[in-house]
């Protein structure tokens, strides 16, 4: 962890310099950047977003981060529906979202949300942030919507750990041509 006098706190995006943050965290852990061995060991994020893009995913429904005093070290992506065609690399798991049963209904037939990433910086990692951003995303999200929706790539098995410990479960696997890997599709049913 760095030096800082501040706790970081766990808290939602509020301006512009927030959504840098989440940019210049996002570099750092995109699996181009890392090594094998740190994929494998540490997990890793796949999509880029644009800056312009993600402004407006956070001014339409600000997404979860940790900052420890201005830095930016964690965050938790929240992605409404009507954004499905802004990220190109999501646009798969938004196309299963459409076709996946779950109990009685098709998935896009709840009220849901898209986790569209989750990350955790370097330093910050197994201090509780990562549970903590979703326990916060919960608590500011499950009035409006029923669940939480993401993929997480099989090869990362740190997050898939992660996202079943929280409490989301698998629905389906996919395999997504554009990025020649195979998706898990998970809920996390706000309702239970």
């Amino acid at each position: 962890m760095h030096e800082s006098t501040i706790k970081p706190i766990i808290t939602t995006v509020k301006n512009d310099d927030d959504v840098r943050g989440i940019l210049a965290l996002q570099q750092k852990n995109l699996k181009r950047n890392l090594s094998t061995e740190q994929i494998q060991s540490q997990g890793f994020v796949t999509v880029e977003h644009q800056f312009s893009v993600l402004k407006a995913m956070n001014d339409a429904q600000p997404s979860v981060i940790v900052k420890d005093g201005e830095t930016v070290v964690a965050y938790c992506l929240a992605m409404l529906p009507q954004f499905r065609n802004d990220v190109q690399e999501l646009k798969s798991l938004f196309d299963s979202i459409d076709d996946i049963d779950y109990e009685a209904l098709k998935l896009k037939d709840y009220k849901y949300v898209v986790m569209g990433q989750v990350c955790v910086g370097e330093g910050y990692r197994s201090m509780g942030f990562f549970d903590g951003m979703y326990l916060k995303l919960r608590e500011e999200l499950s009035g409006k919507f029923q669940m939480c929706v993401t993929d997480i790539s099989t090869n990362n098995l740190r997050s898939m750990k992660a996202h079943a410990r929280v409490g989301f479960i698998s629905v389906k696997d996919f395999h997504d041509t554009t990025l020649n890997e195979i998706w898990r599709v998970v809920v996390w049913d706000w309702r239970k």
